[in-house]
C-alpha cells in the first residue's frame, strides 16, 4: 500500500470501528452507562501491554496531561449534550462540526494549514456530514431543536477538535514505534476516569443497576473502540490532524448503514446524496496540493 493510502486506510478502519462502537452504545439504550463501560474496557484492553512499553518521558507525560484534560472536557460536554437533547440532534452537530474546528485549531496550534482547495473540500465535507446525520422526517416533521442541547453539542465538537490536536501533538513527540505505543497505552489508562467519575456522580445510588444490563454491549464496544482510536492515533503521525478527523467522521455514514441493516433505521435519498458530496469533499481535502 502506498504511503499516501496507508493513513487513509487507518482512518477508514477507525471510522468503521467507531461506528460499530456507537451501534453497540445506541443498541444498549443507556448512552452514559454504556459509554462508561466502553472507556473501562478500552483501559482494560491495554493493561497487559503496560509492562512492555517504555515509561513516558517528561515530554510525553506533559502531552498526556493535556490530552487527558481535554478528553475530560469533551466527555463532560458530550454528557451535557446527551442529557439535553436526543442523540439524533446532538450527534450530527458534534461530529459534523469537528473536522472544521480541528482544522482551525490545528492551524493555530500545529501550523497545519490546508490549501484553498483543501479548505473548500473540508467545508463540503462538514456540510455533508451535518446534512447526512440529521434524522429522517417522521410524519413530515423533524424533532424539535433544543437550544441548550445545540449549544452543548457545539461545545462537544470543540472538545473533539481540541483532543484531536492534543493527541496529534502527543503522538508526534514519540521518537519511535515503542514510544508511540507508550502514549497510546497511557492515554487509555488515564482516559476512563473522567466519564466514570461523571457516571458515579450523576447516577449515584443506582450505578450498578444501570451498568449491569449494558456490560456485554459496552465490552464489545470497548474492544472495537481500542482498535478505532489506536488506528486514529497512528494516523495522526502520518497525516494532518484535520484530514484524520474528517475521514474518521465518516463514521456517521457507516453508523447509518449499520443502523439501516441492524436497527432498521431509514437511509433515504438525502443521505445517499450527502454521502456522495462527503466523499468528494474528502477527496479534495486529502489530495489537494
Amino acid at each position: 500500500m502506498s504511503a499516501n493510502l496507508f493513513p487513509i486506510a487507518l482512518c477508514l478502519l477507525s471510522a468503521v470501528t467507531v461506528a460499530a462502537t456507537n451501534l453497540f452504545v445506541k443498541r444498549g439504550g443507556d448512552v452514559l452507562s454504556t459509554r462508561m463501560i466502553v472507556s473501562l474496557a478500552m483501559m482494560l484492553s491495554v493493561v497487559p501491554f503496560v509492562p512492555f512499553v517504555p515509561l513516558p518521558t517528561p515530554a510525553i507525560w506533559g502531552a498526556l496531561g493535556i490530552s487527558v484534560v481535554v478528553h475530560w472536557f469533551y466527555q463532560f460536554a458530550m454528557i451535557r449534550a446527551l442529557h439535553r437533547g436526543d442523540l439524533s440532534l446532538v450527534f450530527p452537530v458534534m461530529r459534523g462540526l469537528a473536522p472544521l474546528l480541528t482544522a482551525i485549531t490545528a492551524t493555530v496550534a500545529l501550523g497545519e494549514t490546508p490549501s484553498p482547495l483543501g479548505w473548500f473540500g473540508l467545508l463540503m465535507a462538514t456540510g455533508a456530514l451535518i446534512v447526512f446525520a440529521m434524522p429522517e422526517e417522521r410524519g413530515g416533521k423533524h424533532p424539535p431543536i433544543k437550544q441548550a442541547a445545540l449549544f452543548w453539542a457545539m461545545v462537544t465538537a470543540l472538545g473533539i477538535a481540541f483532543y484531536s490536536v492534543a493527541d496529534a501533538n502527543g503522538t508526534r513527540l514519540a521518537a519511535n514505534t515503542k514510544t508511540l505505543f507508550t502514549f497510546v497505552v497511557w492515554l487509555f489508562m488515564l482516559d476512563w476516569s473522567g466519564i466514570t467519575t461523571a457516571m458515579v456522580w450523576i447516577r449515584r445510588g443506582k450505578v450498578w443497576a444501570d451498568v449491569v444490563p449494558q456490560i456485554r454491549d459496552g465490552m464489545i464496544g470497548g474492544f472495537l473502540g481500542t482498535i478505532s482510536y489506536g488506528a486514529a492515533l497512528w494516523a495522526f503521525t502520518l497525516s494532518n490532524a484535520a484530514n484524520v478527523t474528517a475521514i474518521r467522521e465518516t463514521s456517521v455514514v457507516f453508523g447509518a448503514i449499520f443502523g439501516a441493516v441492524f436497527l432498521k433505521e431509514a437511509f433515504g435519498p438525502r443521505r445517499i446524496i450527502a454521502a456522495s458530496i462527503l466523499a468528494l469533499g474528502l477527496v479534495l481535502l486529502e489530495f489537494a496540493p
